[in-house]
């Protein structure tokens, strides 16, 4: 079973392709952005132009735009390649991350950049277990909801009593999540989006 991985969900963009829980090939690159001119000759770079059995792809919270990008990508991929495309969360992959990381299993608050001056917050057991669905969060609130000593993603919580680890997802840790549980191929913006209906006059 071969599985491609697409993560474009931050201002980093990466793919893997896995032979079972093998890594075959991975690439990761910090853009910032550009995901929609860079991800296709990633993955055309991968071996057999990264043909699969499935696709997995990162649906968020994250950028809006990285992450239509990574879905539409995949879905197309997935009706090309008529295989299944299932999805996973952003910030569970930095939690997964975070723990392969640590010397033992530990619980692990992950923050992510959320836009608008607002943070992505979620909390995981030591085992990987969310401990409430993900929330859009203003810095002011950040330090009384993280209560695990550990820390990670791409915001410093600037707390002396917390070990941080920055990380962005990279889809070559995609074998370190909980594997029971994939997700729908739908985007999880985690927040309104930016953009408002526009009102028509009567």
């Amino acid at each position: 079973m071969r599985t491609l991985v697409i993560d474009t969900a931050t201002r980093a963009c990466s793919v893997a392709l896995f032979d079972e829980d093998h890594v075959i090939a991975a690439a990761h690159e910090v853009i910032g952005r550009g995901h929609a001119e860079r991800l296709l000759p990633l993955i055309a770079a991968l071996p057999g132009n990264g043909k699969a059995d499935q696709v997995m792809v990162n649906v968020g919270p994250g950028s809006f735009t990285g992450i239509r990008v990574g879905v539409a990508a995949a879905k197309a991929l997935g009706l090309a390649w008529h295989i299944d495309v299932s999805g996973y969360g952003c910030l569970a992959l930095v939690a997964a991350m975070g723990r392969s990381k640590l010397p033992e299993a530990a619980a692990i608050d992950v923050v992510m950049t959320g836009g608008h001056g607002e943070y992505f917050f979620e909390a995981f057991d030591a085992l990987g277990h969310s401990r409430a669905p993900v929330r859009s969060v203003l810095p002011a609130d950040l330090l009384s909801l993280a209560t695990a000593t550990v820390v990670a993603g791409d915001i410093d919580p600037q707390s002396a009593d917390r070990h941080w680890l920055e990380l962005l997802p990279d889809a070559r840790y995609w074998t370190h999540l909980r594997a029971d549980h994939p997700l729908a191929a739908t985007p999880i913006y985690g927040r309104a989006p930016d953009a408002k209906p526009a009102v028509l006059p009567k």
